[in-house]
């Protein structure tokens, strides 16, 4: 895990420092960074993902490169009324709504975000769970 949080550490401060902007693997993708607590640490998480924009909302998937558990950032999201994200240079509150595969939304939503994130194909290939997708639906701007 520590791997996992080296990289995320080094896409944070490259968003940062860039206005949003990351290379590499993320070289032309939209990128955000999700601010969570921990459930069980109280503790602040902040998360880089790849997101696919849904009318005003953001698209996150919790596919955590094909693992077998859903990553902890979904169950902290899931838990709280609102997160903050930053998008670019702004920083915004946002209702996040996790939405399974049970979910007669979930075919959509996740078609959306695996359309704009081709890797989530190799990724399906890993394990036989179905990612769940988390709606980030700005309420408004800390700017």
């Amino acid at each position: 895990m520590g791997d996992v949080n080296e990289a995320n550490k080094q896409v944070i401060s490259q968003f940062r420092a860039h206005g949003g902007v990351v290379g590499g693997p993320f070289e032309g993708k939209h990128l955000l960074l999700l601010h969570t607590v921990g459930r069980r640490t109280g503790r602040e998480r902040v998360n880089p993902l790849v997101y696919a924009a849904d009318g005003d909302g953001f698209l996150v998937c919790g596919s955590s490169r094909g693992a077998e558990k859903d990553p902890a950032w979904v169950g902290n999201a899931a838990a709280m009324a609102e997160v903050t994200i930053e998008v670019g240079e702004r920083v915004l509150r946002a209702t996040p709504t996790v939405v399974t595969h049970a979910s007669p939304e979930w075919e959509r939503l996740y078609g959306i975000w695996s359309a704009y994130w081709p890797d989530s194909a190799q990724y399906e290939a890993r394990t036989s769970r179905k990612f769940p997708v988390v709606r980030l639906e700005p309420v408004a701007s800390e700017d």
